[in-house]
């Protein structure tokens, strides 16, 4: 999808001098409400912000001030990873 923002000139001058890619702040601002309101995965973030990596991801939400979905359950499945691993002893 191709998307086009109309802006009165003073906006846009203002933004310019603050952001300087005013477009890539733009998506930048879209993916982080996308991924915080539960609309866009990990892996959607990924691809809509050209990263090759999760830890890069992260890294994003982590400046943009979003919190990671990461549930209780999603730490019980990496402590049993590890476990299994060694690199964590069994409880």
């Amino acid at each position: 999808m191709s998307l086009s923002i109309e802006l009165p000139e003073d906006v846009s001058v203002a933004l310019e001098a603050e952001w300087g890619d005013v477009p890539r702040r733009t998506l930048e601002a879209v993916a982080a409400e996308g991924y915080r309101s539960g609309v866009l995965s990990e892996s959607q973030l990924r691809r809509m912000l050209g990263y090759e990596s999760r830890m890069q991801v992260h890294a994003f939400l982590k400046n943009a001030g979003v919190f990671l979905h990461y549930t209780e359950a999603d730490l019980d499945h990496d402590l049993e990873t590890h476990q299994r691993l060694g690199i964590l002893p069994t409880r």
